[in-house]
């Protein structure tokens, strides 16, 4: 009898640790596997640093889940979630209505403006009569795209689109386009790098248009997962309150990231 109390005690233990190792199986974090300073950029080393990186890291860690970082082409990061690739995007996405027919989001980590860049000495505003007969370049698959289809190119504007946001910083730089759109943010570490201050400055912020650019950046993941979007609200809320939000985000911005 005391045998197989023992094997009973013993076969209740294997299964809880079983049941722990499988909850804590990792969970992989997707975003584009390309620079866009000063949220994710790789170090001399191939190591993955920058803003949303620490914010990454804050989350996992107040909501308890083992997070592995796994980079993915941008035009094909919803379709890698959808398909079990990676479990969420943590990847300055904008929740939107379109989007939302696909996946779900987590409530917003920040919300930032919409800026236009172009070549120092050239006057011209970013809107709709400023960048008529001008080509202005944008990274496929985002909101600004879909911006700038509608508001410039409609309105006379050409429309270029590429891969990535370097890929059309460089272009820009060259002088091969007029501007370019993107989060201003990102359009200001371009600026102040030696490349982008030697060339380039801000034209202005476009006009906002929630129905396409979205209600601020929200972590992407799969309907129906609604245990683990609870966590990672509540991890959310928890990093804004706690002070680690503001802490890590003073290291990159002189100002509110959260926004209104």
């Amino acid at each position: 009898m005391q045998q197989t109390l023992k094997t009973i005690a013993l076969s209740l233990a294997l299964g809880i640790a079983a049941a722990g190792a499988a909850s804590a199986e990792p969970v992989k974090v997707g975003f584009a596997a390309e620079p866009y300073p000063p949220f994710t950029s790789p170090d001399a080393s191939g190591n993955w640093e920058g803003w949303e990186v620490e914010f990454q890291k804050a989350v996992c860690a107040e909501a308890k889940l083992d997070c592995v970082i796994t980079p993915v082409a941008w035009d094909g990061i919803i379709p890698a979630l959808t398909s079990k690739k990676i479990d969420i995007i943590i990847g300055s996405m904008s929740i939107t209505e379109e989007r939302l027919k696909t996946i779900d989001f987590s409530d917003k980590y920040y919300n930032t403006p919409t800026g236009v860049i172009g070549a120092k000495g050239v006057a011209f505003d970013a809107t709709p009569e400023g960048l008529k007969g001008k080509t202005i370049g944008v990274q496929v698959s985002t909101v600004h795209q879909d911006y700038a289809n509608k508001y410039f190119g409609e309105n006379g504007a050409t429309v270029k689109e590429y891969q990535t946001q370097d890929e059309a910083n460089n272009d820009l730089a060259a002088g091969r386009i007029d501007a370019v759109q993107a989060d201003a943010i990102a359009l200001d570490a371009f600026l102040k790098s030696d490349q982008g201050q030697d060339c380039c400055e801000m034209k202005g912020n476009v006009k906002d248009d929630p129905a396409i650019l979205g209600a601020g950046v929200g972590i992407g993941l799969r309907k129906g997962e609604d245990e683990l979007k609870a966590k990672l609200n509540a991890a959310i809320k928890a990093i804004r309150e706690n002070g680690t939000y503001d802490t890590f985000s003073k290291k990159y911005f002189d100002f509110d990231i959260y926004g209104g």
